[in-house]
């Protein structure tokens, strides 16, 4: 039950970044065809585009903690034994609560202090902007809360322990050298097959 509220609260925050997204796009692109095409523009695109920019980035961040989207090595930790990686999981989900901890602080005290500071452009409390890390801070919070229970529980599996993935260039690279080791055996295994080492008869002719 609570892993299908947490999948549809990640969906959610997924369409919240795709609505951004699109909003972005309409006011930069309306910005610039108004500029070249009619000498004018629109007034709230800059400050709203980058408020947006940084609220899609805090919330795809709360988006990759779920997924274990987040990139790096496992060079270390796929090595260890399963006990190895759970010690290192539970140090790296205390540390993470740690610097989320700090990270609330600091976005907390700059919310305040900017409550009643307005936008210079949209007249909006500049708190909106600094609202973001309040929200990541509280969401990646619980998602980590969460998935420590779960390895002091043992309900991860052992392949769910290594938290990291690899770069996409990593990956495709692996991906490459697997392929190339199948062509590899499949060529070696023709060269040697029975018709590879008769003669082709001959029709006489």
């Amino acid at each position: 039950m609570l892993n299908t509220l947490i999948d549809r609260y990640c969906r959610f925050i997924n369409l919240l970044i795709a609505l951004a997204l699109a909003v972005m796009v309409v006011l930069v692109f309306g910005n610039v065809v108004l500029r070249y095409a009619f000498n004018s523009g629109i007034a709230v695109s800059e400050e709203l585009s980058r408020w947006l920019f940084v609220w899609i980035t805090f919330l795809g961040a709360v988006s990759a903690i779920k997924e274990n989207a987040h990139l790096g090595t496992d060079m270390l930790v796929s090595r260890l034994p399963v006990a190895g990686k759970k010690a290192c999981m539970v140090l790296g989900q205390v540390l993470m609560l740690y610097i989320t901890w700090l990270f609330f602080q600091g976005s907390w005290q700059q919310t305040v202090i900017n409550w009643d500071v307005e936008a210079p452009v949209t007249g909006a409390s500049t708190a909106i902007f600094y609202a973001s890390g309040v929200v990541f801070s509280v969401c990646a919070a619980g998602l980590i809360v969460l998935q420590l229970l779960r390895v002091l529980t043992g309900q991860l599996s052992e392949a769910e322990l290594v938290m990291i993935k690899e770069s996409e260039e990593q990956g495709e690279l692996e991906a490459l050298q697997a392929e190339l080791a199948r062509e590899n055996a499949a060529g070696h295994g023709a060269s040697h097959s029975p018709l590879g080492d008769k003669p082709l008869p001959h029709s006489g002719r």
